[in-house]
């Protein structure tokens, strides 16, 4: 299987990519879906409500991380995640932004 050449696609096709493959598994749905619940939210809350293992856990926030989607805040030895209100509103704009302009005439 060959590489990607993400070069030759534009800076936007290339963002919205990221960003959905960021958001294309369901562990991190749940994740999003229960931190947006929640006032604050630390590593094993989410373990607990998900069931996944710790680890698995920390790499699903790394990749949510990678995209700026949630932030992180230090609180003694924990971590406390919380939604990144402006980017998720900037890719909410992104994905709707590519639906609305793309076409749909065919067959």
């Amino acid at each position: 299987m060959g590489t990607t050449k993400t070069q030759i696609f534009t800076a936007e096709q290339n963002q919205l990519a990221t960003i959905l493959k960021v958001l294309a598994n369901p562990a991190r749905i749940a994740i999003l879906q229960h931190i947006s619940c929640q006032k604050d939210c630390i590593c094993n809350d989410i373990v607990e409500e998900i069931g996944l293992a710790q680890p698995t856990i920390s790499q699903h926030l790394k990749e949510l991380k990678s995209i700026d989607l949630i932030e992180g805040e230090i609180s003694g030895k924990r971590v406390c995640y919380c939604i990144n209100q402006k980017k998720w509103v900037e890719i909410q704009a992104i994905i709707n932004d590519f639906f609305n302009k793309t076409n749909v005439n065919c067959c």
